[in-house]
């Protein structure tokens, strides 16, 4: 069993997500993610062992490179894909209860800003982490985070901003919602976010990489 744990965390870890996947040259043509999971289902061994034991490893191993530079943007994209395709033969366990998700986490672009590839990324992290992960899309205003909030309770919500003239939205957003809510952890990122701008704001925690929002979830939940 472990070595279907482990060769579904190499195909997470380079990004191949079945059989058709080209990359990485040395497994053209054989089994990827996807069918290394439904494979391992089959064969006994549990949905919560594949999450702990394949595609937290996998996915964190891809974070820590991103964070140091050894693989670039495409590179996680695939092992995202890799990771989804694992995650969708686990999805029924955990719409019946039989494996939890860690928490739940609200993300969105805010008011204004219309780009979400960093939203993604980090969503799909999470994902691949063991979190829930609700995405409210972009262009998100205060009043949709507070109603979300108070729909799916989550444990965090992790604002994103691109431009730096709807950081000002950014510092609003935070304000509103930890005035509301001052039990929900607040995550902000993106391109001119840093961590004195976050300390300003209100907000909990700053990462300029998906792997640091990840870590902090994971030890601060």
């Amino acid at each position: 069993m472990n070595d279907y744990l482990q060769s579904i965390a190499y195909c997470v870890e380079h990004g191949k997500s079945d059989a058709r996947t080209p990359y990485p040259p040395e497994l053209a043509g054989q089994e990827g993610a996807g069918e290394l999971t439904l494979k391992a289902l089959e064969a006994g061994v549990s949905p919560g062992e594949i999450l702990a034991g394949a595609l937290i490893p996998g996915m964190e191993r891809v974070g820590v490179k991103f964070r140091e530079n050894q693989v670039f943007l495409p590179e996680v994209l695939m092992s995202a894909r890799a990771m989804t395709a694992a995650v969708n033969h686990l999805q029924p366990y955990f719409n019946s209860g039989e494996i939890q998700h860690k928490g739940l986490v609200l993300l969105g672009t805010v008011a204004g800003d219309l780009h979400d590839i960093g939203k993604k990324i980090v969503g799909m992290f999470l994902n691949g982490g063991g979190w829930q992960v609700v995405d409210l899309g972009v262009d998100v205003e205060a009043s949709d985070y507070l109603d979300a909030i108070a729909q799916h309770k989550p444990v965090a919500v992790g604002l994103s901003a691109l431009l730096t003239t709807t950081m000002g939205n950014m510092a609003e957003i935070t304000g509103e919602i930890s005035k509301a809510y001052p039990g929900v952890k607040i995550l902000v990122g993106g391109a001119p976010v840093n961590a004195g701008f976050a300390r300003e704001i209100g907000a909990h925690f700053f990462s300029p990489d998906p792997q640091g929002a990840l870590e902090f979830l994971n030890n601060h939940s």
